[in-house]
């Protein structure tokens, strides 16, 4: 029996940031009690080596569900590859005033404006600390909200340096739309003088700490192809080691007219599924496979999720899909990559 078939329409007549409160709270539960053992392993799928990583499969937990890393063990059992966590700030933040999680049921979307609340850096590392998990740990890192962008670099070099020991790969974020003028980072000359920063700091840390873990970039799908283009050369040139495609989008046509529609704040779901692919195949044409790209944004299904490894993502993440198909959409995936 699909246990998610019983609890979703339970979990969808509450406000959608209680549902996704209880759902943490009830994984760590299960944690707790030992009832992790009793979910069904996942299918024996590829596994994938990517950015010198290798992946048990292709199939991973995106950021922004577990920001905190306080379920990283419950996550792991329903069988991802690897998790990331976050995203995570230097100091602790509340994000965005309430409510700010919306469904938008009629198109399978979700609309978030949390604008990173998250407990910090330090309480995600201790966090980390105390999980059992050993695998793929990807820990996304971002900027406070009462950061200048011309001093962001400070927040994300923080961040970096904290986080480094623990991570398997670390992504950096600046292409959420709920930090105020956060995506402007993504414009050349800003991304220019970030990506140098940040790769010079990774050669410190990895002779610092005697491992090299690998930096990846999330970007937005509300780009241009000319922009497109500058990112894919700007992250060649500084040698970074992947790009995560996409993150959530601002654009509202695809859900015009419906409940919620209107809320500020990005859209994520089936609604981004199309623009996000869009961006996995420019880029992917740019690249020429001189990094590789971790395909996010609106996998619902198995054939989505292998709609973007054809447009040339190496691996896969899922946030809302589990939000309207439930864990079992972590197996047909995993199932349906092979």
């Amino acid at each position: 029996m699909n246990i998610y078939s019983i609890a979703k329409p339970l979990l969808f007549q509450l406000d959608a940031e209680k549902a996704h409160d209880l759902t943490l709270t009830s994984l760590r539960f299960a944690e707790k009690a030992g009832l992790l053992s009793l979910y069904p392993s996942a299918p024996k799928c590829q596994p994938k080596t990517v950015m010198g990583i290798e992946f048990p499969n292709a199939v991973g937990l995106a950021a922004g569900l577990d920001k905190n890393g306080v379920v990283i063990d419950g996550m792991a059992a329903l069988g991802f590859g690897f998790i990331e966590i976050g995203t995570v700030t230097p100091r602790p933040q509340p994000g965005n005033p309430k409510p700010r999680l919306f469904r938008v049921k009629q198109a399978q979307g979700i609309i978030n404006r949390f604008g990173f609340n998250n407990l910090g850096v330090d309480q995600l590392i201790r966090n980390v600390q105390a999980a059992k998990y050993r695998g793929v740990l990807g820990i996304n890192i971002g900027k406070n909200f009462d950061t200048p962008n011309e001093r962001a670099v400070d927040d994300y070099l923080i961040g970096l340096r904290k986080v480094y020991p623990y991570a398997t790969y670390i992504t950096v974020n600046i292409s959420s739309p709920n930090t105020k003028n956060l995506r402007q980072l993504q414009e050349k000359e800003a991304l220019d003088a970030l990506l140098a920063t940040l790769k010079a700091e990774q050669k410190i840390l990895a002779d610092q700490h005697g491992k090299y873990v690998p930096i990846a970039l999330k970007i937005a799908p509300d780009l241009d192809a000319q922009q497109i283009i500058e990112i894919a050369d700007l992250l060649k040139q500084h040698a970074f080691d992947g790009v995560i495609a996409t993150n959530t989008t601002l654009d509202r046509e695809a859900v015009k007219g419906m409940l919620h529609a209107e809320e500020a704040g990005g859209l994520s779901g089936a609604p981004v599924r199309q623009k996000s692919t869009q961006v996995i195949q420019q880029l992917s044409q740019q690249l020429a496979g001189e990094l590789p790209i971790i395909g996010v944004g609106g996998i619902l299904s198995g054939a989505d999720a292998a709609e973007k490894i054809s447009a040339g993502a190496s691996l896969v993440q899922l946030y809302s899909g589990l939000i309207y198909r439930g864990p079992q959409l972590v197996h047909e995936v995993c199932r349906s990559l092979g």
